[in-house]
């Protein structure tokens, strides 16, 4: 598979990451044996980048990736890890002592002395402008519990205030089809200061699988249930921000974009990883055939210029009214 520089980490990373949410929580019950099929039939594939937080079932994605590692040390994997949402959302919170507690919990969790990365978990936008916030983050690399750090936002001007600082290494962002504002200036910024973009939501929460319908039942812990108003967190995290319904319409014209035999999912990867300034993108999946799927979206980059501006026009005429100025 394709490898790219993650940014101010120098590592090189696949393409086509694996994001791991769904191996902890808020996507319906995964059994832990399915876990670890998922992250081996990635790696199988040439997926090199794993993506977890702290708060994936309160730990358990991590451990799962830890147990993986050990049972495989000839890997070359690249680890991110996300840390901030194990309190209340408040700017205070965001401190060196806290920092080094969820640090060690996470080290813990993966069974590594030195973390490959940390990022910031969407905190209070006013963490992003906070000078003392970068102090503690460059201290951890100092002492050796991190190699890089980074963040994870919900809106670009987040991105920009996180890209403006030196050692930013990366940025994760939810960038979709359904969701352009990035192009629009986060990832030109991040390619002028040499930050890595990780592209996150990658296919709208399955919407631009394009296999949902108005019939299709989520379970009551799956977050695209219970968070489709924004309830428990942002709602840019579901579906993308999108109503349910115009997503799906505007998933079947998405598919209908698509040179014939692709797979929509593949399109909607192959589409995130075409545009210039992506180091890597981070589906997830709940089972082997669908990691290995994703991954095959790396050899399917022959969208022609008729598909990006396609997806423009679909952005234009169904989201940006609703969506643009909100993230």
């Amino acid at each position: 598979m394709e490898q790219r520089t993650l940014g101010r980490t120098g590592r090189p990373v696949s393409v086509i990451g694996l994001g791991t949410w769904q191996l902890g929580a808020d996507w319906g019950e995964v059994q832990e044996r399915d876990a670890l099929e998922v992250l081996e039939a990635a790696a199988e594939a040439g997926t090199t980048f794993f993506d977890t937080a702290d708060v994936y079932g309160d730990g358990r994605s991590e451990k799962t990736i830890g147990a993986f590692r050990r049972a495989n040390p000839a890997l070359d994997l690249v680890i991110g890890t996300k840390m901030g949402r194990r309190v209340e959302q408040d700017p205070s919170q965001y401190t060196l002592a806290n920092f080094r507690s969820w640090v060690d919990r996470s080290r813990a969790n993966l069974g590594m002395e030195t973390l490959d990365l940390i990022q910031l978990h969407c905190p209070p936008s006013d963490v992003y402008t906070t000078e003392a916030v970068y102090d503690a983050l460059d201290t951890l690399v100092e002492e050796g519990a991190v190699r890089h750090y980074g963040v994870s936002v919900e809106r670009a001007d987040e991105a920009l205030a996180a890209i403006d600082r030196g050692n930013t290494a990366t940025v994760q962002i939810i960038l979709n089809a359904f969701r352009l504002k990035p192009l629009d200036a986060v990832l030109p910024a991040a390619r002028t200061a040499g930050v890595g973009i990780i592209a996150r939501v990658p296919l709208a929460s399955g919407l631009l699988s394009g296999k949902y319908s108005t019939s299709t039942v989520f379970p009551a812990d799956d977050h695209r249930n219970y968070n489709r108003s924004g309830a428990a967190f942002d709602v840019g995290e579901t579906f993308s921000g999108v109503d349910y319904d115009t997503g799906l319409a505007a998933a079947q014209e998405f598919a209908q974009l698509l040179p014939a035999g692709m797979e929509p999912a593949q399109g909607a990867l192959a589409w995130i990883i075409a545009q210039e300034g992506v180091s890597t993108v981070i589906p997830g999946a709940r089972n082997a055939a669908q990691a290995r799927a994703n991954a095959a979206a790396a050899d399917r980059l022959d969208l022609g210029r008729a598909i990006h501006d396609g997806v423009t026009e679909l952005y234009d005429r169904r989201f940006r009214p609703t969506v643009h100025s909100r993230w």
